[in-house]
């Protein structure tokens, strides 16, 4: 089994990610600022240099402004239509 940051639902993960800090108008360094992080960190978070855990990912939709709950049924459905 392959690591799962390199898998096709890790990618599916980040791109749903990084089109929802886009669609909240949120730039990287705005983010950062939420999260009590750097732009470097949330750079490397979109880009799968970091690796997010589930509690890491429900504190990006806090500072997205997105209920984390839905942020994964969406998630979930882009998998299932990508067929992975």
């Amino acid at each position: 089994m392959e690591k799962s940051v390199f898998t096709e639902e890790y990618s599916l993960f980040l791109r749903h990610l990084r089109a929802a800090r886009k669609a909240a108008g949120l730039s990287q360094e705005q983010v950062g600022a939420r999260l009590e992080q750097t732009q470097s960190f949330v750079s490397k978070c979109e880009r799968a240099e970091r690796r997010l855990d589930v509690v890491e990912t429900r504190e990006f939709c806090r500072a997205l402004g997105i209920n984390f709950i839905e942020f994964m049924v969406e998630l979930e459905r882009a998998i299932e239509a990508n067929g992975a």
